[in-house]
């Protein structure tokens, strides 16, 4: 004969929500920057709808949207250090 079910059930914690919407480091507006993703072609664009400032670069599917940002955010560093 078997064990006998547990009358307990585990629920598991519910996942954290990342963010889709980001601030702009050039117009420094809160949450303007937004992040499309283009899964046939794999790309990603981001743009700032205040200042319209954008940029694209290639993804994976594992790419989520705060990692275009991250990336995002170390280009611009690159080009102003240099």
């Amino acid at each position: 004969m078997g064990k006998r079910k547990s009358s307990r059930k585990v629920q598991k914690a519910p996942r954290p929500k990342l963010d889709r919407v980001f601030d702009c480091p050039f117009c420094n507006h809160n949450k303007t920057v937004e992040i499309m993703f283009k899964k046939q072609e794999h790309k990603a664009s981001i743009s700032c709808r205040v200042c319209t400032v954008s940029w694209e670069t290639k993804t994976t599917a594992l790419t989520e949207a705060i990692d275009v940002y991250s990336d995002w955010l170390d280009a611009c560093e690159q080009v102003n250090s240099s």
